[in-house]
């Protein structure tokens, strides 16, 4: 029997969360065949199967978020028991507290037959058949606790202490937090950012470790006691703390509620929805937009796109260009390929771009390692192959790691331009627009038609300032505005 376990999905990931099987108990699967599929913060992808067998017992329902190294699966070695061992072991943890209770009453009939050949055997008898008989009595543990039921007030008093207890012992609170498993780097950098004591927040991972949702739980709630309040100090002041208190809207009248479908987020969307929401409470966002003229590139790409396509295998679009001259003003302004850690700043060397892919489920960004030594065509290689892979979902944790910057190409769908938010814990996005033709003055004051599309890019106003941002967009408009015509 062969163990199949959570895999370590990159560095800073202590969690997955299980999305799909793609096999059932008593499916024979090959090895590296997709097994399951997983999400993790990093990336959304298909775990291979660690070798040939039977899939003999799935030990995590679909949903479930389990930490790295879990068991969540076992493989046996394709004999015909395999399949129905699948559901008997599945029952046998739920049913474990109840074998015990069936030996006893075993074992004190045989014993029954011994009190005639010695004396002691039915004194020694009865107390085997009471010690059975013993683990039922750890019920009576919770009868303390449930001793609500009997009197209904004493619940209410035990709650007054409750609060005093954390800030009476905030130092035993602080030594229980080793007792919670690991902190991953976001949640330390989160509770270094905001001032949250750790000790006050509780752990819903594994073995009670503290997550990042349970960090942004414990600030909605912290947010929504200061809102909550003020409203019980005045007594005829019930209103306006009734809005507050709604964080969804009123339930529609049942006319109306049959016009309406509801649907669970998927775990991909619900990651992106956390990333973003991040990321807009960790930086200052501020998007600077310019005008740049893509003629030059927009006639070399019209004159070879027929050979680069036939040499390639695939098309060549702007979305190379652009990156080319992004990581040539990265080493220009090595501040927009760095991150802020605390007051500290931290400066990569290499320059790995990440390129927003879009999938019908949600956004991923892949990362396209030391973009700075790749050519026009090996850089659009490298896209091509990103893409595809991510919308296989067969992307390795390795292509979404270590992204130092990040470009998004909305105008592969006709936008012109748009702010889009940084991804943590870069400092800096860029964007490029849809490149259309439209008049622009040339020459004086010449009128011309010229290919054109807008830079947006958004930058972390707490570490790069406004007057930067516009240089930065500028050498990357001057590299994009006097293309070699032989360089690709």
């Amino acid at each position: 029997m062969i163990d199949v376990v959570m895999p370590q999905m990159g560095e800073s990931i202590v969690e997955g969360t299980l999305t799909r099987w793609l096999k059932h108990p008593g499916d024979k699967v090959e090895r590296d065949e997709p097994l399951f599929e997983i999400s993790t913060d990093k990336v959304d992808t298909e775990i291979p199967s660690p070798a040939a067998g039977v899939l003999s017992e799935v030990l995590v329902q679909e949903g479930a978020t389990v930490s790295i190294n879990a068991v969540v699966a076992r493989i046996g070695d394709g004999a015909a028991p395999a399949q129905t061992a699948t559901p008997a072991q599945t029952a046998a943890p739920a049913q474990a507290p109840a074998p015990p209770a069936l030996p006893p009453q075993q074992e004190a009939k045989p014993t029954v037959s011994t009190p005639p050949s010695t004396g002691a055997g039915p004194s020694a008898a009865a107390p085997e058949a009471r010690t059975p008989q013993a683990p039922p009595q750890p019920p009576p543990q919770p009868i303390p606790a449930s001793a609500g039921p009997y009197p209904v007030e004493p619940p209410v008093a035990v709650e007054p202490p409750a609060p005093a207890a954390p800030q009476a012992a905030p130092a035993a609170q602080a030594l229980s937090q080793e007792d919670q498993g690991p902190l991953s780097p976001l949640v330390r950098k989160m509770a270094r950012e905001y001032s949250i004591d750790l000790s006050q927040v509780r752990g819903t991972g594994a073995g009670g470790r503290i997550t990042k949702q349970d960090v942004e739980g414990y600030m909605s709630s912290q947010a929504a006691r200061t809102y909550a309040a003020p409203a019980p100090q005045p007594g005829v002041q019930p209103a306006p703390s009734a809005p507050l208190q709604q964080p969804a809207p009123a339930p529609l009248p049942l006319a109306e509620s049959a016009k309406v479908h509801t649907e669970p987020m998927s775990i991909m969307r619900q990651k992106i929805a956390e990333h973003m929401v991040m990321s807009k409470r960790t930086s200052a966002h501020v998007t600077t937009v310019h005008r740049v003229d893509m003629t030059r590139i927009a006639k070399l790409r019209e004159k070879s796109k027929a050979e680069f396509s036939a040499r390639n295998g695939f098309s060549l679009t702007f979305l190379p260009f652009l990156t080319a001259a992004a990581a040539e003003a990265l080493r220009a302004f090595p501040i927009f390929n760095a991150s802020v850690d605390g007051k500290n700043i931290v400066y990569y060397r290499d320059i790995n771009i990440g390129i927003a892919v879009a999938l019908d489920a949600g956004l991923i960004v892949p990362v396209i390692r030391n973009a700075d030594e790749k050519n026009v065509a090996g850089l659009q290689r490298a896209i091509v192959d990103l893409a595809t892979r991510a919308r296989s979902r067969q992307l390795k944790p390795d292509d979404v790691q270590g992204g130092t910057f990040s470009i998004t190409n909305f105008g592969s769908f006709g936008s012109i331009f748009a702010t889009p938010v940084i991804n943590q814990p870069q400092v800096a996005i860029l964007g490029m627009g849809a490149v259309e033709k439209m008049p622009a003055v040339v020459d004086g004051d010449a009128i011309a038609i010229r290919s054109q599309a807008h830079l947006a890019l958004t930058f972390d106003h707490r570490l790069i300032a406004g007057a930067l941002a516009d240089q930065f967009c500028q050498k990357v408009k001057s590299i994009l505005e006097n293309w070699s015509a032989n360089i690709l």
